[in-house]
């Protein structure tokens, strides 16, 4: 009978190992199930156009999107080729930013990427246009900031430099790294 005990400890170790391997390479499917739940948007809207008001009724910015995803779980939203019309405090005159694409992320801050371009409505305004690759937008304050290299294109004027602050409200504009200013004559 040892013999046979024998046997039956070597064929139960022999499927042990076996189970064990199979276990070892086969994937974690409810892993890889958790993971797909929360990088799959929650709803997804194509040619968006939403306006956004304040507490007290007034316009504070309209978004355009040619697509967006939401992903609640996340507290995000990513838009492709949207463009953002923000309206200032005490200011007739809107400010509308582009690119290729942004995240809203629940605190309202939006990280602009990829051909962002910040330009005045007001023909008047000494800064025509704000270029970059990168721009941050928190949207209760109005405020602009990035850390890369932009472009600010002017009345009679070009201007290179980094790390930008813009407060729309105020209008005030703070370069902390000047490259070069160009300045053209203008013809009166």
């Amino acid at each position: 009978m040892t013999k046979l005990n024998s046997f039956i400890v070597a064929i139960t170790l022999f499927s042990a190992i076996i189970y064990g391997i199979i276990e070892w390479y086969t994937p974690d499917n409810t892993a890889v199930n958790i993971i797909d739940s929360q990088l799959t948007p929650d709803y997804i809207a194509e040619s968006l156009k939403s306006d956004i008001y304040n507490k007290s009724g007034i316009l504070t910015y309209i978004i355009n999107a040619q697509r967006m995803e939401h992903y609640a779980k996340l507290e995000v939203t990513h838009f492709e080729f949207p463009k953002f019309t923000l309206f200032p405090k005490d200011s007739e005159f809107p400010w509308e930013i582009t690119a290729n694409e942004a995240t809203l992320y629940g605190n309202n801050l939006v990280i602009l990427e990829n051909r962002v371009r910040l330009v005045s409505t007001d023909n008047n305004s000494l800064v025509r246009e704000i270029q970059g690759k990168h721009l941050e937008l928190d949207l209760n304050t109005n405020i602009i900031s990035s850390e890369q290299a932009i472009k600010i294109l002017g009345k009679d004027f070009a201007e290179q430099g980094s790390g930008l602050i813009v407060d729309l409200n105020t209008n005030k504009m703070t370069l902390t790294e000047h490259e070069y200013t160009i300045f053209k004559k203008t013809s009166s």
